[in-house]
């Protein structure tokens, strides 16, 4: 047991305690003026001393077990999106939470380690070898596909998104043919220039369906992203005042608890979702460019783990990882910048969440674990 400690990457350690103290103190800031939202930062603490303790316990525990048993959990993950429609409650438009006595479950988050398990152990069958279209790919992209359908309809569009980007990262560390690459850049930005040029062509009729439909909300963040100059006050308000808060902020920021657009509530969500408002407002340019200093950092001792490991397996499960925190880091950010649309992703280990973070946190155990347990293997 001793030993295993030993193998562990303290820097990636330190750096999570480091991201504890700043998510605390800016939970805090965030919420001091609402005085319904007491106690969070507090919470907030609760669930980092809870996340070191997974982390821990999944960084002495063989990864390779949980491979193993990949079908396992998958089936599982799929039960838990399946079991939100008849049991699962509804916060702001989407049907994505359990409600527990003194807590809230999201399954979404832990569908992304599991779709990260079986991705990987797909791909490590082929041991780096190009991967075939119809052996390797279609299968991989149906495990993909089938929690993204579940997910996207809650609606989830944030967090379907993400299961998107993972698939794509391992796929391209998995030696995916560059045939295939060109060909699926192709689909994807085809896709995209449709979906655009009929949300513009059909936009009233699409405003017509949605808002029938109860889900309105996602024509106003579409809409406030594709034309700014057409989407109502409501709709631009968080994305305006985000970004009037963190250009406020200037080179140094307003000084710790003392944002303006902050503390007259002109951001919605600011220990959440806009928790980034809070740091550039209060911190500036040089606060705002420490946390992403942080993220490099944490992201490079990752990539490295994935570089020194025998086992593929592990290398891409650190990707798979790797690229949920940078879609998450960079959706986040450019959503409070005006860079990406709103949507509902959290800034990782700094917005206030229970689940997240501990799935965040048990995240990285899994990292820590492959580079404990990084001998060479047998396919199995």
């Amino acid at each position: 047991m001793l030993n295993k400690f030993k193998k562990l990457d303290w820097g990636i350690i330190s750096l999570l305690g480091v991201f504890m103290v700043f998510s605390t103190l800016l939970v805090r800031s965030a919420i001091a003026p609402d005085p319904k939202f007491a106690g969070y930062d507090g919470r907030t603490l609760i669930f980092y001393v809870v996340g070191f303790i997974v982390l821990f316990a999944t960084s002495i525990f063989d990864y390779r077990l949980l491979l193993r048993k990949h079908w396992y959990w998958y089936g599982i993950g799929l039960l838990s999106l399946l079991l939100l429609y008849p049991l699962g409650a509804e916060i702001n438009g989407a049907k994505s939470w359990y409600n527990f006595p003194g807590f809230q479950f999201q399954p979404a988050e832990m569908v992304k380690i599991v779709v990260i398990l079986s991705t990987a152990y797909l791909l490590g069958k082929r041991d780096g070898d190009p991967l075939r279209f119809r052996s390797d790919l279609l299968p991989t992209g149906l495990v993909v596909f089938v929690p993204f359908f579940l997910v996207l309809i809650q609606p989830d569009l944030g967090n379907a998104i993400i299961y998107l980007i993972i698939l794509v990262g391992m796929l391209w560390i998995g030696n995916t043919k560059y045939t295939h690459v060109i060909i699926g850049l192709g689909v994807v930005i085809g896709a995209l220039v449709l979906i655009m040029v009929l949300f513009t062509s059909f936009n009233q009729q699409i405003h017509d369906y949605l808002y029938s439909h109860n889900k309105f909300h996602w024509y106003e963040r579409i809409n406030t992203f594709v034309d700014p100059s057409q989407a109502s006050d409501d709709a631009k308000h968080q994305s305006s005042y985000a970004k009037i808060a963190v250009g406020s902020g200037g080179l140094f920021g307003d000084g710790y608890m003392q944002g303006q657009l902050k503390n007259n509530k002109f951001v919605p969500y600011p220990y959440s979702d806009s928790i980034f408002v809070v740091i550039g407002e209060e911190f500036g340019f040089i606060g705002a460019s420490i946390l992403l200093l942080m993220y490099f950092l944490l992201i490079y001792r990752m990539i490295l783990i994935a570089l020194q490991c025998y086992d593929r397996r592990g290398s891409y499960i650190i990707v798979g990882i790797v690229s949920m925190f940078v879609f998450q880091i960079f959706e986040n950010v450019g959503m409070m910048i005006g860079l990406m649309p709103i949507t509902g992703i959290t800034l990782p280990f700094i917005s206030y969440g229970g689940t997240s973070l501990l799935l965040n946190m048990f995240s990285i155990g899994l990292v820590l674990s492959i580079k404990i347990y990084q001998e060479k293997y047998e396919v199995e």
